[in-house]
């Protein structure tokens, strides 16, 4: 039964998972003509770290009290302040030191930071919602709703569906994965494919599975007979249209699996590789979203030297296929209309642990790369490292920049979206911090013709300073009356009340 259900899957691959993750419609029947062009909307990338990147390994102080307290909390994982592997200083454009530097592996991210097209949020998460489960924090911020998984769609999907685009694009989203990401939960456009030259019907022998040059005139294989085999009405046959579309579509585009020369080979490299294709096939791409794991360090973490040092060589991934990323654009001139954002679930605890690692912690430096970004600066709030100032957060470094304040300024600056009642439901804190360059707009808050109960869902906010480690019986207590306030409102909502 095993053996049958292999070979089921295999032969189905394409037919049945294409279905569901390339439901894109008849527009993607009309592709235009593969060619580089320098196009007129914007594209944002969205890059996830799963698994909690070490912040102060990235980006750690190299100066001052701070120092003093980073080297203490970290007597064997911190990363030198100078010397062969000391870390990269970063200055501002008039040459002010800022105490802080980058992993001395992030070389390439060193140069986008000078070049002034990298810059870093301090402090960025999620401020209302503090959970130290990866599985939970992803799903917080992979919809766009901390505290609450019950939304349906991701953020992404609700920031394409908001964008007010008149003549449907070709491809406005893709993810370069194996699977659909929560952040592209609910779209029927979205297309993810892990890599475009696999992205086909290819079971069985080969010589079966297309026809090619050489065979027999009238010879139909795989492709051609299961293509012709989608005319009914039926679910089925309807998302086996669409998939046949996508297929097509991606089929007649000039990807390939060739890297271009210095680009490095590895598999998160191939996956931007991707991206910067479609960008530049004038697709209609409006978003973008790949993964990177591997960041779940416990222990053996490293940190720079000539010996084994695992975060050594993950963040030189991560920053020499950022570089061929940024630099392959910026040749076309497609750059000037990319932003690439680089987040992870939540950071590493200050103190290293007994395993030489570090546990999972809170507040985290949110990375914002590209042509439309005001870069070579810090944004957000630092409150340093002081273990009395960080003592009411459990000693992690907190979270005082909500990551939907940053994503706010991009849908409205870049991308001309300002409904952030759709795409952040619950979210009416934004204020413009000036890290992308374009047009502000006022934000709406209110979505029209739906109860926005989820605005005022119980919080589960970070400690106050102060604050004890234990809960008090007056603030159970009121934090009862909250939820039993809520509750009422939702069945007054729905009309139970």
């Amino acid at each position: 039964m095993s053996d049958l259900h292999i070979d089921r899957r295999e032969f189905l691959k394409g037919a049945c998972a294409t279905a569901a993750v390339g439901a894109a419609g008849p527009g993607l029947l009309f592709s235009s003509e593969a060619q580089a062009a320098v196009n007129s909307y914007d594209t944002v990338v969205l890059v996830f770290l799963r698994g909690g990147i070490d912040g102060l390994n990235l980006v750690p102080p190299v100066a001052g009290n701070d120092r003093s307290h980073y080297e203490e909390a970290r007597p064997t994982l911190n990363v030198a302040a100078s010397g062969t592997y000391g870390a990269l200083p970063l200055t501002l454009a008039n040459g002010t030191a800022t105490g802080f530097g980058l992993h001395p592996s992030a070389t390439g991210l060193k140069g986008l930071w000078d070049a002034g097209k990298l810059a870093i949020v301090h402090s960025c998460g999620m401020p209302t919602t503090v959970t130290r489960s990866h599985f939970d924090a992803q799903l917080y911020l992979d919809l766009g709703t901390p505290g609450q998984q019950g939304t349906g769609t991701g953020w992404l999907t609700r920031a394409w569906n908001t964008q007010g685009v008149s003549s449907p694009p070709t491809l406005p989203l893709v993810a370069v994965n194996s699977r659909q990401p929560a952040n592209l939960l609910g779209s029927t456009q979205a297309l993810s494919m892990p890599s475009p030259t696999d992205f086909s019907l290819n079971s069985g022998a080969y010589q079966w599975q297309q026809f090619r040059s050489g065979m027999p005139a009238g010879t139909k294989g795989l492709n051609e007979t299961l293509a012709s085999m989608w005319s009914g009405q039926t679910g089925v046959e309807t998302g086996g249209q669409r998939a046949d579309a996508a297929l097509r579509v991606i089929g007649a585009q000039a990807f390939t699996s060739t890297l271009p020369a210095g680009w490095p080979t590895t598999t998160f490299a191939r996956q931007l590789w991707t991206v910067a294709q479609s960008v530049r096939f004038n697709l209609g791409l409006r978003f973008a979203t790949v993964d990177l794991g591997g960041w779940d360090t416990h222990d053996g973490q490293g940190t720079a030297g000539s010996g084994y040092h695992y975060y050594q060589n993950k963040i030189a991934e991560l920053s020499e296929a950022l570089t061929a990323f940024y630099n392959n654009l910026n040749t076309g001139g497609e750059a000037a209309r990319v932003t690439v954002i680089v987040q992870s679930e939540f950071g590493r605890r200050v103190r290293q642990n007994g395993s030489g690692g570090t546990d999972h912690g809170y507040g985290n430096p949110l990375l914002v790369l590209g042509g439309p970004v005001n870069g070579r600066r810090f944004y957000g709030q630092w409150l340093g490292l002081d273990p009395q100032v960080l003592s009411p957060y459990f000693g992690d470094v907190p979270v005082t920049t909500d990551f939907r304040r940053v994503f706010s300024e991009l849908m409205i600056r870049r991308m001309g979206n300002n409904k952030l009642g759709n795409v952040f439901p619950g979210y009416t804190g934004y204020s413009p911090m000036g890290i992308f360059q374009g047009t502000d707009l006022a934000p709406q808050y209110v979505v029209t013709g739906q109860t926005q109960v989820m605005a005022n869902l119980p919080a589960n906010p970070q400690p106050a300073f102060g604050e004890s480690l234990g809960e008090s019986s007056r603030a159970i207590r009121a934090r009862q009356r909250d939820q039993d306030h809520w509750f009422r409102r939702l069945l007054a909502a729905i009309g139970l009340s």
